[in-house]
């Protein structure tokens, strides 16, 4: 699949600002092992958070999780409320990481399959 275009940096955001956001926004390429891997963290992030319930630092495995989700997949909105509901209470216990890695890669795909519709000249 080809690579899906990383949304721009605002540019009214200072120029310090623009280049430590740009790393951070980068898209890169959905490929077989990003998409296990990153399944791998969310399944084993719920599946700890199951296990161990409270008796371990919740907010820790969910920062892992999402910071390795933002470097297997690429930044994306969906992480931000993922990673809110997780500091409810009882609605950790729900596998949130697993159901997030996978909406995203779902909408990568549907950006990739778009990107390559519109380089060939067709429409979605």
């Amino acid at each position: 699949m080809p690579d899906v275009p990383a949304p721009s940096v605002p540019a009214w955001l200072p120029a310090r600002v623009q280049r430590w956001l740009a790393p951070l926004l980068r898209i890169p390429p959905l490929r077989p092992w990003r998409i296990t891997a990153a399944f791998a963290v969310a399944v084993a992030t719920d599946a700890a958070q199951l296990a161990l319930g409270w008796w371990v630092a919740d907010e820790a495995l969910d920062l892992a999780a999402m910071a390795l989700t933002i470097w297997l997949l690429g930044f994306h909105v969906l992480l931000l409320p993922t990673f809110a509901i997780e500091l409810i209470p009882v609605a950790d216990m729900l596998p949130t990481w697993t159901g997030c890695v996978g909406l995203v890669v779902a909408h990568r795909r549907q950006q990739a399959r778009r990107a390559a519709d519109a380089a060939r000249g067709t429409a979605a």
